[in-house]
């Protein structure tokens, strides 16, 4: 799609499908949830203690999982809302999201999640939900590596069910057109600010070769301008990920500049013409960036606009909730099954 002819007819139907979406998000996604900073309050006061110790000897262990967690929260967010189904395993009565196509290879973290959880379950037995905990420590996870500080808002409860189709129906995938990106956001009553602000996730992370491979043999030269250094680090892509099917589990860093750190060096990166996936430099090179080119920009320059508007993003991510876990929701006391 980068640098690709669209017509004017062609454009104004896209400009006319987003606004729809704009004015319908409200009914669509976000959930105005009774979350409160001081939900554990009496019940369990340590809470953020124990996640923000056990994210500590995690991400000193290894600091890409901090990027593990962050990706499992959005994961778990856009599909039923921020209600730990995407921890859920496979039951013979039960199909979770875990082995969904756009999960399955794609996520991890999962012990990190018992770790915290058999914690807590020590400290206050049958008290903190899973969606809780998993949104805590994706704070403190980019807190860990760098990143900004939000006051997360607690009460959630975990769902009973999962959502497999779902996984493969509301989550972004590497080769989506921004347009298709944008409108994924807006149903979960998110906005393109939004967007491209959660987007810079990315600064920290990996990539497999199967999410890079259309992007390195495509349009990755024409979007960086044939730089000569920019070249240099294509061929140290194409190194890894071969144009033929295989290797596909073969990973790179999605910030090749500070892949540990975040910052805003992702979007210079965009600037370059030099993002990893397709999705990524469509922000960017898209003949449709108009309000998304304007917002790389700003954050290239200016990191601590950057980290306020992520900090505030996030929290709109962690806001969308299952209304269904209120009426029949519940504390699970392993993450990885409903309660019997």
């Amino acid at each position: 799609m980068a640098f690709g002819f669209v017509g004017s007819r062609m454009l104004g139907f896209l400009q006319c499908v987003i606004l729809v979406l704009c004015i319908f998000n409200g009914s669509l996604g976000a959930f105005d949830p009774p979350l409160t900073l001081d939900y554990y309050k009496d019940t369990c006061p340590t809470v953020l203690e124990i996640v923000r110790k056990e994210m500590e000897c995690a991400v000193l262990s290894d600091p890409r999982n901090a990027a593990l967690i962050l990706r499992l929260h959005f994961h778990d967010c856009f599909v039923q809302g921020c209600d730990g189904s995407v921890l859920l395993d496979d039951t013979i009565t039960l199909q979770g999201e875990k082995k969904a196509p756009n999960n399955v290879n794609a996520l991890k973290g999962f012990r990190i999640m018992d770790r915290i959880k058999n914690r807590l379950e020590s400290e206050c037995p049958g008290t903190v939900s899973c969606a809780d905990i998993l949104t805590i420590a994706a704070r403190d996870a980019v807190l860990l590596v760098g990143g900004p500080y939000w006051d997360v808002p607690l009460g959630r409860k975990d769902s009973k069910t999962a959502g497999y189709e779902l996984s493969t129906t509301n989550l972004p995938t590497a080769d989506e057109s921004l347009v298709s990106i944008i409108s994924k956001f807006l149903f979960q009553g998110l906005s393109v600010t939004d967007m491209v602000a959660l987007s810079g996730a990315h600064t920290i992370g990996m990539a497999r070769c199967v999410n890079f491979r259309n992007r390195i043999y495509g349009d990755f030269s024409i979007t960086s301008a044939m730089n000569p250094i920019s070249q240099t680090y294509l061929d140290n892509l194409k190194g890894i990920c071969p144009p033929a099917v295989g290797e596909d589990n073969k990973e790179s860093a999605m910030d090749y500049v500070t892949p540990n750190l975040f910052d805003n060096s992702y979007y210079q990166i965009l600037l370059r013409g030099e993002g990893l996936i397709n999705s990524d430099q469509e922000l960017y090179s898209s003949v449709l960036a108009i309000q998304t080119r304007q917002l790389v920009k700003k954050y290239a320059e200016n990191p601590i606009a950057f980290f306020e508007q992520f900090s505030e993003s996030m929290v709109k991510l962690g806001n969308i909730t299952n209304p269904e876990t209120y009426v029949n929701g519940e504390v699970r006391k392993n993450c990885r099954f409903v309660n019997t």
